[in-house]
């Protein structure tokens, strides 16, 4: 039986313009792709993710970076590339609705400590039964301690748990400790993966 099902955020129920932050470049003459190289370089990110700094503290550390390597003051660029929160997909939210009705569903991801504000503001704070953020859990993904420390909290054992994700290391550590993974490419694929789940009706 399959208790839980648990799903990544990003590149799975939350999806962001790839054009985003090159609008912003553009507009604060900053060089093509180098928002994104600041703020995902492990250095600044992994601190942020797993809540060692907040995700103010990181998104400050950013401009800093920018405004020395392009010789501008980025802060603005930052706060503007900051400014939305994404954007839902219907489909996979349909999908965990349906789950709903016979399972737990949990949110699980790599995230800083704005996390529950975008839940919030993207209406998903009541979509889930949980949300567990690598900030609060103080590791990320794929460190197998998430995974032990999410089914702990959930109390539930790692093969009572099905787990989906964008990431395939992610999945694969996952699946390593127990669980039953799926690597998330299509809202249709991921309808076969669920339907194929044991339910409790089932057992």
């Amino acid at each position: 039986m399959v208790s839980v099902l648990i799903v990544d955020l990003d590149g799975v129920l939350r999806h962001w313009g790839a054009e985003l932050a090159t609008q912003t470049e553009q507009r604060h003459g900053l060089a093509l792709g180098s928002i994104h190289a600041a703020a995902f370089d492990p250095g600044l990110l992994r601190p942020a993710l797993t809540g060692h700094v907040s995700d103010e503290e990181w998104r400050a550390r950013i401009a800093q970076r920018l405004s020395v390597e392009h010789g501008v003051d980025a802060t603005g660029a930052v706060a503007e590339w900051s400014r939305p929160c994404g954007r839902v997909d219907s489909e996979v939210l349909h999908l965990l609705r349906r789950q709903r009705q016979q399972r737990r569903v949990a949110v699980l991801t790599n995230a800083t400590t704005r996390l529950h504000a975008d839940l919030a503001l993207l209406g998903l704070d009541s979509e889930v039964d949980a949300v567990f953020s690598s900030a609060e859990l103080g590791v990320a993904k794929p460190d197998p301690e998430v995974f032990r420390r999410t089914c702990a909290s959930l109390g539930v054992a790692p093969a009572g748990c099905a787990f989906v994700d964008d990431s395939p290391e992610n999945v694969h550590a996952a699946v390593a400790l127990g669980m039953s993974g799926h690597l998330y490419r299509t809202a249709h694929d991921l309808s076969v993966f669920l339907d194929g789940l044991p339910s409790a009706s089932a057992c």
